[in-house]
């Protein structure tokens, strides 16, 4: 998905921190805070969620999950197909991201799943059914600090 290149003004950017610091909180409240009118905060948050810009979800801890296992695998491609390979890739089930990386690797894919178990599936099942992927390795994020993803479709962890 590409997002042309946008400049957020300051009212933009100090919407975006109120969503950051409580994604729950009202048009209403974040205006109050801002000193602007509820409509001006509506449309403006409106207008980046149309523009690709903003996203306005829920986020789990991955780590509050006692099965849960989350893990980066880097792929070496074939070819450079990285467009069809990301978009095939990203529609396997528990994909968080795909990302189109320099150096050692062609993608970074970040995964979530329910356990080892559903891991060993995806990188041994899931990933054999995508042409081109000469190599991967697999990276399982032991801790993280400010890690938050969000629960893949279908997910059934635990």
């Amino acid at each position: 998905m590409e997002t042309a290149i946008t400049s957020l003004d300051d009212i933009d950017r100090s919407i975006i921190y109120e969503l950051q610091r409580d994604g729950k909180a009202s048009s209403r409240d974040i205006a109050e805070k801002l000193n602007v009118s509820d409509g001006t905060v509506r449309f403006r948050i409106n207008k980046l969620v149309k523009k690709d810009i903003l996203r306005i979800t829920a986020s789990l801890n991955p780590f509050a999950f006692a099965e849960g296992i989350i893990a980066m695998v880097g792929m070496e491609l074939e070819k450079r197909t990285h467009a069809a390979t990301m978009d095939k890739i990203a529609s396997l089930s528990g994909v968080l991201s795909v990302c189109n990386v320099t150096g050692k690797y062609d993608l970074m894919v970040e995964v979530f799943l329910e356990s080892r178990e559903k891991l060993n599936t995806f990188l041994i099942d899931d990933l054999s059914t995508i042409e081109g992927i000469t190599r991967t390795e697999t990276f399982i994020v032991l801790d993280a600090i400010n890690k938050w993803v969000r629960l893949p479709e279908n997910s059934a962890v635990k």
